[in-house]
């Protein structure tokens, strides 16, 4: 049976039995607690969570799933894979135990037509109810008792959760021991998971012994079926690699290698492994960049990066040279898209981003094998048998090189990697991220359990700024320091939670409104305003005067300049979008957007490089002209299906419901969006662009201003120019030509200037020859050049100075000392040795150590020159007696 079949009739058994079918969600979901969704009922948490009511009492999904945790282990086995799909039957209060077990077991032994001889059931410790359920299909023997480690589910924070029950499938005695799954999990593999959520847990879980706190009031079902694990019984087939949906990109790589998967020989186990990683990781890859994913160096865009990095190392290391990641998502488009079919509607993207970081890892792979090369030396001229984790994690942070590639061919250098510090940078680098994120979307309130408490409480905050700036409300909820208060006092930093509110929570992009709660005697001056969960509103501010009690009643105003200003803003960045889209195609696609006063920033995925000037100017212009044509700006909610046949943009990433709200321009731009915009394009007045570049591989980012602010900025350019014309004496259309000019001749008289000081500065030479002092047997002139000779003109000093000492042993030393742009001291270095110093062992690469701590610096070479630098010129005299005493004693 192939997997589209699978996927079909899983589906269509649950609608039958009235489930509502839910699409899959986006890999990205606005969850601080995961990278990407990595479970089915992850899109369905705030409805277990009671957060918000569930629109249907049951539901059946096909999630698109992607774990990372174990990318390494990743085709050295065949069970590691990162891209599954999660087949699940929800219920939300309806069905419990008995209806989750007689649905599954009807499907996989009349819909799958699996043996019912073969199958087994596990069950929780104590859970009496679910193994006499079991027993109208299985015989107790084939129903084993498991403790929570492996059947009792939580969400791992307080909260609901509930005992399993597992359905395995018996492989047979080839595949491993009797005994059922406690005694061999290769041969019972496991096919279904049931969660029965019936309990609620408290700070420790079920899982490790500790018992519930509670029961919930409305049992809940949540399953997970593996459609690869189902797909590897029902083909008939070893393992998910020989399966109808990944088994063809292995084929593709054979065809582009030559060679064969399964082949054995000597190399064969290898070549296995690197077949794998290329047909796991372009499945993933793939489907990463389809919910909006871009390659990066943090976060996703980084997990990204690396699969793509890790497929075009695994096809070099099977011998193959031509760029490959085009050609494995063509394989995984045409395999995946009977079920996905955005993946055809959208491959143009897909492939543009992929070849592009092929392109650009081709040009990282040059630019990190030098320093790593670099490292590589420095390491061994230590003496040292393991890379610093601090080389490694500036090689993985400053120029993109994966840590696997570091490990890698620090192997084949004969080193190992200080992968403990690595580990240790990559943490810290990571928890500063995460604290900053986490403390900006839910201040003081940790976990969100406060916030979840007041919307329990309450309910969802009514929002009212779409049509109104200034409304009445209640206070429901204040917090210092987030703690729950009855009463705030002047002075204090506080967070307040209304019934409804006019004022805009951050999101997509635009910023929070900001303004004033006043009351009967007090007032609060609001700075901020979030949803730290869905439904809820808080604004942050500061009590300005008197004492805010709970159940208060306010006056909510929206600072109105601002909102009209961040209003314009966000308008434009819909029309930009629209401008960029237009011009540059379909693969333009948002890649993120600031929405502020008087100004926006508006980030788009563009795999073909930067957008020509000439190109951004009719963008500006056309966007204006739209400005100029006062356009209705309609904003209204309809159906998803009705959005898609409309052609409203639709971003990556971002999760909908059924009904979603519509931002119209006409034909010129029509998007879903949550905030809030202008009635109509004229009253944006103008935009003007100020700038566009790269933020990233593939990500570039344009900057511009709106309404008043792109007048005023105008208005000082052209009094620049105005002012640059008068003093060059000239008419502005003329100043490129006058200015180019000027330039030329700068430079011909820095030339002239640098050839008169070089010249001076060489003319010194025999001088210092002829000052040369005996050391030891040897020549040496060990001096401080003039100030400011950069490292160029001392070399050059130096091997003209060595050449005048003729067939004697000698050594040229010379020091040069500056200061950078920060006003801190800088020393350059340059040891040359003659021919006869060299056969006396004196090589300039050796003598560096003897004095380089007396300037605080480093530094290397060749046996005849070499060269450093340090940050102690106060050192020089030093480091030359330590150069002269280093000479005597050898």
């Amino acid at each position: 049976m192939q997997t589209h079949e699978i996927v079909r009739r899983f589906t269509e058994h649950f609608v039958r039995a009235g489930h509502t079918p839910v699409p899959s969600a986006s890999l990205i979901l606005d969850d601080p607690n995961l990278l990407f969704v990595n479970a089915g009922m992850v899109q369905f948490k705030p409805y277990f969570l009671g957060e918000v009511p569930a629109p249907y009492p049951t539901a059946t999904s096909i999630q698109k799933c992607v774990r990372t945790g174990d990318i390494d282990e990743v085709g050295r086995t065949t069970r590691h894979n990162t891209f599954f799909q999660m087949a699940g039957n929800f219920s939300f209060g309806d069905y419990f135990k008995a209806g989750a077990i007689e649905l599954a077991w009807t499907l996989i032994t009349e819909s799958f037509g699996f043996d019912p001889e073969r199958l087994w059931a596990t069950v929780y410790l104590d859970d009496d109810e679910a193994e006499q359920l079991w027993r109208r299909y299985l015989p107790a023997e084939r129903i084993q008792r498991r403790d929570g480690k492996d059947n009792y589910w939580d969400m791992g924070v307080p909260g609901p959760g509930g005992p399993c029950s597992e359905i395995y499938y018996d492989r047979g005695p080839e595949h491993g021991r009797d005994g059922g799954p406690v005694a061999d999990e290769d041969r019972y593999l496991e096919i279904w998971n049931l969660v029965f959520m019936q309990d609620v847990r408290g700070d420790l879980s079920p899982k490790n012994g500790h018992p519930p706190i509670g029961k919930l009031p409305r049992p809940n079902i949540d399953t997970g079926m593996g459609i690869e694990r189902v797909a590897t019984l029902l083909q008939g087939v070893d393992n998910v690699y020989e399966t109808d949906l990944v088994r063809p990109v292995i084929a593709r790589a054979e065809e582009l290698s030559g060679r064969r998967y399964g082949a054995g020989g000597a190399s064969g186990a290898e070549d296995d492994v690197r077949f794998r990683v290329i047909a796991d990781h372009a499945r993933s890859g793939v489907m990463i960049i389809a919910d909006g994913v871009t390659p990066a160096n943090d976060g996703r865009g980084y997990v990204l990066r690396r699969l793509l990095r890790r497929i075009v190392r695994s096809a070099r290391l099977l011998g193959v040279t031509e760029p490959v990641l085009g050609a494995f998502a063509e394989v995984v488009r045409d395999a995946m898209a009977p079920s996905y079919p955005e993946l055809v509607t959208d491959f143009e993207r897909i492939s543009a981003v992929v070849r592009a970081e092929e392109e650009a890892f081709l040009q990282t792979l040059t630019a990190g094998e030098r320093i790593f090369d670099t490292a590589v030396a420095e390491t061994k001229r230590a003496g040292a048998a393991v890379l610093a984790g601090d080389r490694a994690f500036q090689l993985h942070d400053t120029y993109g090189f994966p840590i696997d590639l570091t490990l890698e061919m620090a192997a084949e250098a004969g080193l190992e990697v200080d992968r403990d510090r690595f580990t240790a940078l990559m943490t810290e680098q990571r928890t500063r991220a995460k604290a900053d994120a986490a403390k900006h979307k839910v201040g003081h309130g940790g976990d969100g359990s406060i916030y979840r408490a007041m919307l329990d409480t309450h309910g969802a905050v009514d929002f009212l700024g779409y049509t109104e700036l200034a409304a009445e409300a209640t206070v429901i909820g204040l917090l210092v320091d987030g703690t729950p208060v009855p009463a705030a006092r002047e002075g204090d930093a506080v967070e307040v939670v209304l019934d409804r509110t006019p004022f805009y929570a951050e999101a997509g992009g635009q910023q929070a409104d900001t303004g004033e709660l006043r009351g009967a005697s007090f007032t609060v001056r609001v700075d901020d305003v979030q949803s730290p969960v869905a439904g809820l509103r808080v604004h942050r501010g500061t009590v300005t005067a008197g004492e805010v009690p709970l159940d208060a009643s306010v006056v909510a105003s929206v600072d109105t300049a601002r909102r009209a200003s961040v209003s314009r803003a966000h308008t434009a960045t819909h029309l930009v979008h629209a401008g960029v889209r237009g011009a540059l195609g379909p693969s333009a696609a948002q890649a993120g957007s600031l929405n502020a006063p008087g100004r926006m920033r508006f980030d788009f995925t563009s795999p073909g490089g930067g957008v020509a000037p000439a190109a951004l100017a009719e963008i500006e212009d056309e966007v204006n002209t739209v400005l100029q044509q006062d356009r209705s700006v309609e904003a209204y909610e309809t159906t998803m299906d009705e959005a898609r046949r409309l052609g409203a943009m639709m971003l990556f990433g971002e999760k909908y419901g059924d009904r979603v709200r519509v931002v119209d321009m006409g034909d010129y731009s029509r998007e879903l969006c949550g905030g809030t915009h202008v009635a109509r394009t004229g009253e944006i007045g103008m935009i003007k662009v100020l700038s566009e570049g790269s933020i990233g591989s593939g990500v570039r980012r344009v900057d511009a201003l709106v309404g008043l602010d792109a007048f005023r900025f105008l208005s000082r350019e052209h009094l620049l120019v105005s002012n640059l014309a008068e003093q060059l004496k000239t008419r502005p259309e003329d100043l490129p030509e006058r200015i180019n000019g000027l330039v030329e001749r700068l430079r011909t008289a820095e030339r002239d200037l640098e050839k008169v000081r070089a010249d001076s500065l060489l003319s010194s030479a025999g001088a210092l020859a002829g000052e040369a002092e005996e050391v030891g047997g040897v020549a040496l002139v060990a001096v401080a050049a003039p100030e400011g000779v950069g490292g160029n003109d001392l070399r050059a000093l130096a091997s003209d100075v060595r050449g005048r000492l003729g067939a004697r042993p000698g050594v040229v030393a010379l020091f040069s000392a500056s200061v950078d742009e920060k006003g801190a001291g800088k020393v350059a270095f340059v040891v040359a040795t003659t021919a006869a110093a060299r056969d006396a062992g004196l090589a300039a690469g050796k003598l560096i150590p003897a004095f380089a701590a007396a300037v605080g610096g480093r530094g290397g070479g060749k046996p005849d020159l070499a060269q450093g630098g340090g940050t102690d010129p106060s050192g020089i005299p030093a480091a030359v007696e330590a150069l002269r005493a280093h000479l005597r004693a050898r």
